[in-house]
């Protein structure tokens, strides 16, 4: 099956290779797109015009003629061999060239320079500068075989990587000296963030910080806190002429509104400034200004009204329908973020309005009143990158004000933040970018470009997102939840802002990644709270793995050192750390991030036991609780919706419905979408002159960027398409009006008719799974009723219809608790599976070996004969497959998993060596009843081992979750080989009375007998951690037991190439009297003339098990693992050249005219 490869691309989905992708799958062979470090195509693809999956499993597709389910098959051009793609984008930076692209460019390369005629790759290269795929050639012709297309791409492709290189030159070998060196404004968590990420890159040799923290203070490396530092205007100019700085990156706000990015202009007009000019931070030194901005250029903000005169205030307030009516009162200047009021009252609001307007609570910040409606809704704090032209939206965080858990409590500067936000959905994310733009587009028009950071606080309301308020900085402390999640060069990010290049730049952040922040405070905050406590735990607190903590309110005690040499860190603020934790997953990242907080305290030597710490403990429990967010796909009335409607609002089941979308633009379901509120997304789409496919990916695109995770069909007149049950596999549910699997593939009132001819005395509904089977999905729940004498179609619709929507309720509750039959409810982890295929892939290239890249992740290993040097029109492949047996039992029971893989290899290879063949290749098969990552892990490193030990590629394996099939805590194990050997050169070859028996020592027990092994170790009342009874240098039995199988490959691959082999016997279960006879020809036995002392292990299972000479030697190797049958003129020469290879052999009897049997004349001993 021929796949394409998009790799590199980040955030980008250029139209032009969007184009390609679409025409690949559709138009050409294609059948599945993998996606490397390119995560925004999985939804472009599917959108308008390129209606595209990523996997096509199954073709030729079908055209809709509006809703035929019996489409034709399209008529396709095809070649004979389809012919992979390999997508590259190129690195736009040094920095992404020196993370990624080193080790992508390679790969490119090594596919580029085995290209000839018959290449089954096409690489082709996207050039971010020129906006094109490089070369004159043609990748859709490529793929259909045209070799001069795809070596127009292929040259192009290597003149790109010869520039990368050229590139890469100029920046190697530069000094220190020769870096850059930027300046932080700030003391908070916030500007401690900043400058981790600044030091990271690269191109930087210095981040002063000024003043910092006791964080920054401790950072080391490129990090350092000015001595003495400020932020006021004038120490931060001087500070910038000091250090001959590159870049002054602002973090308060503060700095800001009193111009000092006007005044570096002025003074320092080569230096860099990261922040908005005086009159764009305008944004928020003015609330009112803000408002009226919003309002003028048409972003939907609250309803207001803007006072400077506290009568005309106070008469507005009394001309409203308080409490309906409820507002929020606003001091329009800078605050400390304090200056918004929520009263709840008539009278709150009046107080509010005295406070700030009368009172001065809030100094001259008040001076201007800003009276707005009170928005409901989740809160949304949107970071956008600006460059006085462009705006790129960072991925949305959630920040916790409240001091105490449940949203209780005061309101503070932020307790705590996770990013990326649930709440706001990819379409949504697009929407506020949009209006960010348009904010910088305007700001521009005014003559105030606005260049830095553009922090957004959205309301995501019923009615769609609105904009509470603009800050001109980065906010406290979401930013130490999203900048770990930034993937591209921050530094390089900050210069294209300030230069006006944004455009140009790719911001890319780390795909299936969260991270979540936790704040620890001072006891008190945010009222009076203690100062000067020691922080322990620090060091233990960053110790742990993707967990690092910001320092915001500390300062360094130098006159006093901690255990570890180091100064002790104090508090002396409110808000005294920011502890983040990054995962896959946001319930993974709060885990690692409170386990950090576990390990910190603030302490008073003074006051012994106490602690003085102060944490929320549910920091992003609502976003890991969230609703589930439900996609409905129908046709009709949507009737059997209604009941999800009714539990949905009054919280029976905690879901929402997001999304209704209908193939008839007359569907009434689609008003009963409208009826949810704007917010509810709603569509109709035309399947007309589409393939089933197509409209399925637009359909999905609908769904995506509505946040949908779990679809319902609600009376859907449709038959899905393979692509989307994949795209949707375990996430999607249908009704179906019969009992399954009676009467599937019908619908409507055909179902109830056929129902009434079967003359079934009962019918009803069934919720089942959709799968490409149609109505063979797993049932999740089935209703019935009676069918009574006299019932019609119409009669039995209406009753069974009364069942859909209860039933569709009870499933989603079930899928909500986890109880719907998917793959992971029936106990298969396919996010294990995934982390396992990661975590075994060093193993597998680390048997690499010519022929073979020893990849993994494909459908099938490749194997290149001529590149291993065989001839391919005269060689012979040969194939073994085998297993451990019950020597797996032992690694059960003792926990011991990563030897049994090598055991495994052994039993295969051992088998190809005997017939004169090199290992060229190794595959698995890995069946368990639950998938343990660490422990297949385990049993495919020691594969991987086995198959270095055999010269032999690990090029890919099957890995089966079955627990219906397993219990708990066992597995199987089968391998699979094959091996080359040239025509002439096949063994057993011309074996003659005569010739000698070269016995090669086993391990131990290898891999047989252990039915019995463990039968007698049970019988003499041991277990496998007893202490071993013939070994003693042995742990226990168990670790005896275990000892792998012996891989004989490379001591016997020299004898085969120096042709003094005429035949091998591997000795495995049925020992030496059956094996040897395998190999024997007709009218040649064997006589054993010289058997060896029995090894430990064997004696001491001859005694246990009382059995006689001829039963040990075919049931046990019984210390000789392998058989060499050699010429008597070249036993020397056999001999002397095993003891090169490692390998010791004694002349163990020789072969003899008679019956094809084995002999032996000693008794073992």
């Amino acid at each position: 099956m021929a796949t394409a490869t998009v790799l590199g691309f980040g955030a980008r989905t250029p139209a032009a290779v969007l184009k390609i992708l679409s025409q690949a799958v559709n138009e050409n062979d294609i059948q599945r797109i993998h996606f490397e470090r390119s995560y925004a195509f999985d939804l472009a693809l599917c959108q308008p015009p390129y209606r595209s999956f990523p996997d096509y499993s199954t073709k030729p597709k079908s055209i809709d003629n509006d809703d035929n389910k019996n489409g034709q098959p399209d008529a396709k051009s095809s070649v004979i061999h389809p012919k992979n793609l390999l997508l590259y984008c190129l690195p736009r930076s040094w920095t992404e060239y020196k993370t990624t692209g080193a080790t992508e460019t390679a790969r490119i390369r090594s596919t580029l320079l085995s290209f000839d005629t018959t290449a089954s790759t096409v690489v082709a290269v996207y050039d971010t500068h020129q906006e094109k795929i490089l070369g004159t050639g043609s990748v859709v012709e490529a793929l259909r075989g045209d070799a001069v297309s795809q070596q127009s791409l292929a040259m192009a492709s290597l003149a790109a990587l010869t520039k990368l290189d050229e590139m890469a030159l100029a920046h190697i070998g530069r000094r220190p000296d020769d870096l850059d060196t930027v300046i932080v404004v700030g003391s908070g968590g916030r500007e401690h963030a900043l400058a981790v990420a600044l030091a990271q890159s690269p191109l930087i040799g210095k981040v002063w910080v000024s003043p910092g923290n006791g964080g920054t203070a401790m950072e080391g490396g490129k990090i350092e806190n000015v001595a003495n530092g400020q932020q006021d205007n004038a120490s931060v100019i001087a500070l910038t002429k000091e250090t001959k700085a590159k870049m002054v990156v602002v973090g308060p706000e503060a700095p800001l509104v009193d111009g000092l990015v006007d005044l570096l202009a002025e003074e320092c007009p080569e230096v860099m400034a990261f922040g908005p000019t005086k009159a764009a931070a305008e944004l928020e030194a003015s609330k009112a200004f803000t408002k009226d901005f919003l309002q003028e250029i048409g972003i939907p903000t609250a309803k207001y009204r803007n006072f400077t005169n506290v009568d005309e205030a106070l008469a507005y307030v009394e001309s409203l329908d308080l409490p309906s009516d409820r507002q929020v009162v606003k001091a329009s200047g800078l605050a400390a973020g304090k200056g918004v009021l929520l009263p709840t009252t008539r009278e709150g609001t009046i107080q509010a309005v005295k406070e700030i307007m009368s009172d001065k609570a809030f100094g001259t910040a008040g001076d201007t009143c800003v009276i707005e409606s009170f928005l409901t809704g989740p809160e949304a704090s949107c970071f956008a990158f600006c460059d006085g032209k462009t705006a790129k939206l960072m991925p949305a965080a959630q920040d916790h004000k409240r001091a105490l858990d449940n949203d209780q409590g005061l309101n503070t500067g932020g307790m705590g933040a996770y990013a990326p936000a649930p709440c706001v959905t990819p379409s949504m994310q697009q929407e506020i970018e949009a209006m960010c733009q348009l904010t910088v587009q305007k700001m521009a028009e005014r003559g105030t470009p606005y260049v830095g950071l553009l922090y957004a606080g959205m309301m995501l309301t019923p009615d769609g997102p609105y904009v509470l308020e603009f800050n001109c900085r980065f906010g406290d402390p979401e930013t130490q939840a999203v900048l770990p999640l930034l993937e591209t060069d921050l530094y390089e990010v900050m210069i294209a802002c300030c230069t006006g290049t944004l455009d140009q730049m790719d911001v890319r952040f780390r795909p299936n990644t969260a991270a979540a922040t936790v704040v620890c405070a001072a006891k008190g905050y945010p009222q009076t709270y203690p100062k000067g406590m020691e922080i322990s735990g620090l060091t233990q607190a960053n110790a742990i793995d993707n967990v690092k903590v910001y320092h915001a309110g500390t300062n360094l005690d130098s006159s006093a050192t901690t255990p570890t040499g180091e100064p002790v860190t104090l508090c002396s603020g409110g808000r005294v750390l920011a502890v983040t934790g990054v995962g896959p997953t946001l319930k993974s990242a709060l885990h690692v991030a409170y386990m950090g907080v576990g390990k910190i305290d603030f302490v008073d030597p003074k006051v012994p036991g106490q602690s003085f710490l102060h944490r929320r403990t549910d920091i992003g429990q609502r976003a890991v609780h969230r609703k589930l967010r439900i996609g409905v796909l129908g046709s009709t009335r949507g009737t059997a919706l209604v009941p999800v409607m009714e539990a949905c609002a009054s919280g029976k089941i905690h879901a929402e419905i997001v999304a209704v979308v209908s193939n008839k633009a007359s569907a009434p379901i689609l008003d009963k979408g409208r009826s949810l509120g704007k917010s509810v997304t709603v569509k109709a789409i035309s399947a007309k002159g589409l393939t089933r496919e197509q409209f399925d990916a637009e359909c999905t695109s609908v769904l995506v960027g509505a946040g949908v995770e779990f679809i319902l069909m609600v009376g859907y007149m449709r038959i899905v398409s393979v692509p989307f049950c994949r795209y949707w596999a375990g996430r999607c549910i249908n009704v179906h009006p019969s009992l399954l699997p009676k009467h599937a593939g019908g619908m409507d009132l055909a179902v109830h008719q056929a129902v009434i001819d079967a003359n079934e005395k009962e019918s009803g509904c069934t919720i089942h799974q959709v799968t490409e089977t149609v109505d063979g999905g797993p049932i999740v729940i089935q209703k019935r009723v009676t069918v009574e004498e006299g019932d019609t179609a119409d009669s039995l619709k209406a009753k069974v219809q009364t069942l859909e929507g209860p039933a569709f309720v009870e499933a989603i509750e079930m899928f909500a608790k986890g109880e719907v039959v998917s793959y992971a409810n029936a106990g298969v982890d396919i996010d294990a599976g995934n982390s396992l295929v990661e975590l075994i892939k060093p193993f597998c290239k680390a048997t690499r070996r010519p022929g073979c890249d020893a990849d993994l992740g494909g459908f099938g290993g490749l194997f290149d004969l001529r590149a291993a040097g065989y001839d391919s029109s005269e060689t012979v492949l040969i194939g073994a497959t085998d297993g451990v047996g019950t020597k797996l039992k032992i690694a059960h029971a003792t926990g011991k998993h990563d030897t049994i893989g090598i055991d495994l290899v052994a039993m295969c290879v051992n088998d190809l060596i005997v017939a004169g063949g090199e290992p060229l290749f190794f595959l698995d098969y890995f069946a368990t009843g639950h998938l343990e990552v660490a422990e297949a892990a385990a049993v495919v490193k020691g594969i991987a081992i086995g198959c270095e030990q055999a010269g032999c590629g690990l090029i890919g394996g099957e890995t089966a979750e079955m627990p219906s099939m397993y219990s708990p805590g066992s597995y199987d194990l089968a391998g699979f080989s094959v091996g080359a050997v040239n025509r002439g050169e096949i063994l057993p070859k011309d074996v003659e009375a005569g010739d000698v028996l070269l016995g090669i020592s086993s391990s131990g027990l290898h891999s047989n007998g252990f039915s019995l092994v463990r039968k007698l170790v049970e019988r003499e009342g041991l277990s496998y951690d007893s202490p071993c009874p013939w070994d003693s240098t042995k742990a226990s039995i168990g670790d005896s037991l275990l000892t792998p199988t012996k891989i004989y490959v490379k001591a016997c691959l020299p004898l085969l190439k120096a042709k003094l082999v005429k035949a091998m016997a591997h000795i495995t279960g049925g020992g030496l009297l059956e094996n040897l006879p395998r190999v024997l020809p007709p009218g040649i036995g064997a006589k054993i003339t010289n058997h060896p002392e029995l090894p430990p292990v064997f004696k001491w299972l001859k005694e246990a098990s009382s059995l006689d000479d001829k039963e040990m030697l075919r049931t046990f190797n019984c210390g000789v693992g392998m058989v060499l049958i050699v010429h008597k003129n070249n036993v020397d020469a056999t001999l002397s050249l095993l003891k090169e290879n490692g390998e010791d052999a004694i002349q163990l009897g020789v072969l003899l005219d008679g019956s094809r049997e084995v002999s032996i004349d000693d008794k073992l001993v």
